[in-house]
C-alpha cells in the first residue's frame, strides 16, 4: 500500500543524515527508499558503496571541522594574550 501512495503522489523525502554541508542522505516517509547526493549534486539510490563513501566523508568532515575550530580558538586566545 505504501508503494502505491508513492507511485500516485510521489515520494515524500526527508533528510535522515547530514554527511557534510552539501552532502545529505534522504529517505521516503512512506516506502523508506533511501537516496543520497553524488559528486555531481544529483540524487542517487543509496547503495552500500555510497553509504561507505558517505561514512568516510562524514569522518573527514568532522575531523577537519574540529581541527579548524581548535585552531581558531587557539588564535583567539593568542590575540587576547597579545592585547593584554
Amino acid at each position: 500500500m505504501k508503494n502505491i501512495q508513492c507511485k500516485v503522489f510521489g515520494h515524500e523525502f526527508q533528510i535522515t543524515r547530514h554527511v557534510t554541508y552539501h552532502v545529505k542522505e534522504y529517505s521516503c516517509k512512506n516506502c523508506k527508499k533511501e537516496l543520497t547526493i553524488n559528486g555531481n549534486g544529483r540524487l542517487i539510490i543509496l547503495t552500500p558503496k555510497h553509504k561507505e563513501i558517505n561514512d568516510v566523508l562524514a569522518r573527514v568532515h568532522h575531523k577537519r571541522k574540529a581541527k579548524n575550530h581548535s585552531v581558531s580558538y587557539k588564535t583567539q586566545q593568542l590575540s587576547e594574550i597579545q592585547l593584554a
